[in-house]
């Protein structure tokens, strides 16, 4: 689905996505999130969680910034919402470069707050951008660097 929008009419819809792209973020691999608020961010990382096996409940992390989820296979899904990030350097602070470096796949929201951090550190990432459309649903882009 590279670069192809793709209609999102309902949660079984992101559920089918979220499985897609769910073998595509291997360990130590990016996925950066991209939309306005309401977009569907977090609602896309529930579903990947649960493509992933994660039963227990995934909640955003807008006010403690980062969340960590146990994957079955023993990995981990970290997922960051940078939206209340004072600085881009701030995400160092929240673990990004362990994260990566102990292969974790990890989801980014509001990326566009640490460019330039994400361009050093994770150079080859998944970006999807979600879009709310006229009639209530959602565009989802996915593209790769």
């Amino acid at each position: 689905m590279d670069a192809q929008p793709r209609e999102l009419r309902s949660l079984a819809d992101t559920a089918a996505l979220a499985a897609e792209v769910a073998p595509r973020l291997r360990p130590g691999g990016v996925l950066l999130l991209v939309g306005d608020l309401g977009a569907g961010k977090t609602t896309f990382t529930q579903a990947l969680a649960r493509a992933y096996g994660v039963t227990r409940p995934v909640t955003s992390p807008t006010f403690t910034l980062a969340n960590a989820y146990p994957l079955p296979d023993g990995g981990t899904l970290t997922h960051f919402d940078l939206y209340r990030l004072a600085t881009p350097e701030g995400l160092y602070d929240l673990g990004l470069e362990e994260a990566l470096e102990g292969g974790a796949r990890v989801v980014i929201e509001w990326p566009e707050r640490a460019a330039r951090v994400l361009d050093a550190e994770a150079p080859h990432r998944l970006t999807l951008r979600l879009e709310l459309t006229p009639a209530g649903t959602r565009l989802a882009t996915l593209t790769e660097v």
